[in-house]
């Protein structure tokens, strides 16, 4: 049995956190409280749109120029 946090917009139920299952489940959904501005926002800030990511960390990650050069210490095991 699992239990997650989800929001009802009156259509759909988005989920605040990963579902951690794959496979086809019955669910019981229990309405608890109608959300606080608090938790609207969070979940506008936790989920953007796909189009929002890209480039999202352009300029802040680097690889280094001699990523892909041996190790001095896996050399034993790569002759």
């Amino acid at each position: 049995m699992y239990a997650i946090k989800a929001i009802f917009d009156g259509i759909d139920f988005k989920p605040l956190q990963p579902i951690p299952v794959k496979e086809k489940y019955e669910v019981v959904i229990t309405f608890i409280e109608p959300i606080k501005i608090e938790t609207e926002k969070m979940w506008a800030e936790a989920k953007c749109p796909r189009s929002e990511l890209i480039g999202l960390l352009r300029d802040k990650v680097w690889m280094s120029d001699d990523f892909n050069a041996p190790l001095e210490e896996m050399k034993e095991y790569m002759e």
